[in-house]
């Protein structure tokens, strides 16, 4: 089957993205935290193509550097969740019982809150930093893996495969990991991307209200915050930054989508 569009431009949109993450220097023509004093908020030039934010730093690098914090946040923020999720929905899947009703009674309490109020509030009993909200993540965001995983097993489990492997003497374990996991992963994966574009938009919100990223690292969100004081004067300060999320987040929806098409999974 031949690949759709929009998985290949999502996946050129990341592959830029990922080789700006794994080595901005080799890009960014200068130092994310190099002040220069002479040239405080100078607009986009020549010399500076993004601007200067208000310690005369190039916003080019500043932007280029950000890919390496905000992809750590798409990774770290969403796999302990994935990991998490899938294991214990598989579980709850096959097995059901008392498993499944404890699992979908979880998934009611979390669900009647906001996603962004839970993390908001777990990160200010922990701290601001970037290793809090992944905490926080993870233990709001696996139960959400572990819903959608458990409606896929229990479908899976029911199909004549599974009826076979059990017939077999396989044990239960190399069911549900080698056989049911696997074809009922297509949905977890398309959920995945999508979780990823959400999750930089997180850590660039809690950047933005001072939760996450702390200065002096560059990070989008931060760098937002740091720009809303002269948005009428030195709006580059926000603008770029604000595109960097936009391109990112949509090259992980772009990908979602077209793994959904390519696997026929139904979003």
């Amino acid at each position: 089957m031949r690949a759709p569009a929009s998985l290949l431009a999502g996946l050129a949109i990341l592959a830029l993205s990922a080789g700006l993450a794994a080595v901005p220097q080799w890009v960014a023509p200068s130092s994310p935290r190099s002040f220069d004093y002479a040239n405080l908020l100078h607009a986009p030039s020549a010399a500076h193509p993004l601007g200067t934010d208000e310690f005369g730093r190039d916003m080019l690098s500043r932007v280029i550097w950000g890919y390496g914090v905000d992809m750590q946040i798409a990774l770290f923020a969403t796999v302990p969740a994935l990991l998490v999720g899938t294991i214990v929905g598989a579980l709850a899947g096959y097995f059901g019982g008392l498993l499944e009703s404890l699992l979908l009674q979880l998934v009611g309490v979390v669900i009647a809150f906001p996603f962004l109020v839970l993390v908001i509030a777990i990160v200010t009993v922990l701290g601001p930093g970037l290793t809090n909200m992944y905490v926080a993540t993870a233990l709001v965001g696996w139960v959400f893996y572990a819903r959608l995983m458990l409606a896929e097993m229990k479908i899976q489990s029911r199909l004549d495969y599974a009826s076979a492997a059990r017939a077999m003497g396989y044990g239960q374990a190399r069911i549900i990991f080698r056989h049911l996991v696997p074809n009922a992963a297509g949905a977890v994966l398309v959920f995945w991307m999508t979780d990823m574009a959400l999750s930089i938009l997180l850590g660039s919100s809690l950047g933005y209200l001072g939760l996450g990223a702390q200065p002096p690292v560059a990070e989008w969100g931060a760098l937002i915050a740091s720009g809303k004081n002269y948005i009428t004067t030195a709006w580059w300060m926000t603008l770029f930054p604000g595109i960097a999320i936009v391109l990112t987040g949509l090259a992980f929806s772009l990908t979602g989508d077209g793994l959904g098409i390519l696997l026929g999974v139904r979003r």
